[in-house]
């Protein structure tokens, strides 16, 4: 785990706390989203430890640029990172906090990499299997990859279900070379 994973942790639970008292999933989970985006882009960032920024114009920047987003919880959090210095852990900060709000909802998220498009029909039936195996409610994100060659693999959390045909060619190559 990283440093900021762990400095990130008590953090993303006083959010989440704050978020479940105030019934604002949605609303937290849309800001500390904008919030790590900013972070992440290098022109912003790099303000953190800008010795002749001030860190409450950096803290106005990041509150002016979620614009809505932020309520006073809000940007009383911003202006707390600020102090304490740690701005460069929002993108971890929202990581932690969507991984607690997930297992409070009792959701999960199955990326689902495909060859070709997956229909309506098939991505329901993918996410009703899913939602069984898991005992969770299953949000399905699909993509495509032509380099599966065919068929597909699904991810959610620690289960992956690799059914592509690229897997398959692979574990032949394995065992003939063995």
């Amino acid at each position: 785990m990283s440093e900021n994973a762990s400095i990130a942790r008590p953090y993303a639970q006083a959010v989440f706390e704050i978020a479940r008292e105030s019934n604002a999933f949605p609303e937290w989970s849309q800001a500390l989203g904008r919030l790590a985006d900013l972070a992440s882009q290098e022109q912003v960032s790099s303000l953190f430890s800008h010795p002749r920024v001030d860190k409450e114009d950096v803290a106005s920047i990041l509150i002016e640029s979620c614009g809505d987003l932020l309520d006073s919880a809000g940007q009383n959090f911003v202006n707390l990172l600020v102090r304490n210095g740690r701005l460069g852990t929002l993108p971890d900060i929202a990581e932690q906090f969507e991984l607690l709000r997930a297992e409070e909802e009792r959701t999960i998220t199955a990326k689902v990499e495909s060859a070709l498009p997956v229909s309506e029909s098939h991505q329901k039936r993918i996410s009703e299997a899913l939602e069984r195996k898991l005992g969770r409610r299953v949000e399905l994100e699909v993509t495509m990859d032509a380099t599966l060659i065919g068929g597909a693999v699904i991810r959610a959390g620690d289960l992956v279900i690799d059914g592509s045909v690229r897997a398959r060619l692979e574990k032949l190559a394995a065992a003939i070379s063995s």
